[in-house]
């Protein structure tokens, strides 16, 4: 399932990269958010949200967070901007960390980042505060000549799956059943870590497509998988049905190792199963 086009390495510095940034801080004033990289002092305050998230003792350490925002890798935070603590209205507590986002380098198939965490404050979700954080580690990364991020998500989130796949322009580069075992954390619960690994090629003509809002192409289909609205709720709500969709799935998506096809969502928001160029154009 893995494409293997790649654009020219990105030079640091270049154009593109300056266009991330203004892109980024676009993003930062629609969700009225200051997104940059975090101190030592506040690698508590990250952790409590990533804890606050996925549950106690379900991510990194204290110890582990610190040397990865001590190398230098993406550990970022949103904070809300100057000007919404000075706005009279009902503002966030002083020192408040509303969304964070934790990557670091790999280099299995070329150097890339590999974006592991990212968490907004149920408060504060609906505004963009992911999206801006995901285009604050695309703008540093291309700043440092490192031209792709790739990521695991749950492929039956289908709200996941459109951020991904049409907002962002990441493409389906494999997937990996029961990826991290059995979590048991506050979101996943008993269920399988089925993962997309999607690969975001920074620079690429369909990440500009995407992040331009231009329309993607209609896919030609060979083959497909429809989604339900809300998942987690179903999990949630109907845990036998949520098992059945999950073998499904597993079953439909297994299959396409080898195959040459990939997943894309369609309009109506699922998947469908193309070989079509990923960097081609709406006609």
């Amino acid at each position: 399932m893995r494409t293997d086009a790649r654009q020219p390495p990105v030079a640091a510095g270049s154009a593109a990269a300056t266009a991330a940034i203004e892109l980024a801080n676009a993003a930062d004033a629609q969700a009225g958010v200051r997104t940059r990289p975090a101190t030592g002092l506040e690698v508590d305050r990250v952790l409590a949200l990533f804890e606050a998230t996925w549950g106690a003792g379900r991510g990194p350490d204290r110890s582990m967070l610190q040397a990865i925002a001590h190398a230098g890798n993406t550990m970022l935070l949103a904070v809300p901007a100057p000007e919404t603590l000075a706005s009279p209205a009902p503002r966030p507590a002083e020192g408040a960390i509303l969304g964070a986002t934790l990557g670091f380098l790999g280099w299995e198939g070329g150097v890339h980042l590999h974006s592991h965490m990212n968490a907004v404050d149920p408060v504060a979700r609906g505004r963009g505060i992911g999206l801006a954080l995901k285009l604050r580690q695309r703008a540093i990364c291309l700043e440092h000549g490192i031209d792709e991020i790739r990521w695991t998500y749950d492929p039956l989130i289908r709200r996941n799956a459109r951020m991904n796949l049409v907002r962002l322009g990441a493409e389906v580069a494999a997937f990996r059943p029961d990826f991290y075992g059995r979590l048991d954390d506050a979101i996943t619960g008993a269920d399988r870590s089925d993962r997309f690994e999607v690969r975001w090629r920074l620079a690429s003509a369909r990440t500009a497509r995407a992040l331009d809002r231009r329309p993607q192409p209609a896919w030609s289909v060979r083959g497909g998988f429809a989604l339900v609205a809300d998942f987690e709720a179903l999990r949630a709500d109907a845990p036998a049905d949520a098992a059945r969709l999950r073998e499904r799935s597993h079953e439909a998506f297994a299959a396409l190792a080898g195959s040459g096809l990939r997943p894309e969502l369609d309009a109506a928001g699922d998947y469908v199963f193309t070989n079509d160029d990923p960097d081609r154009e709406a006609e």
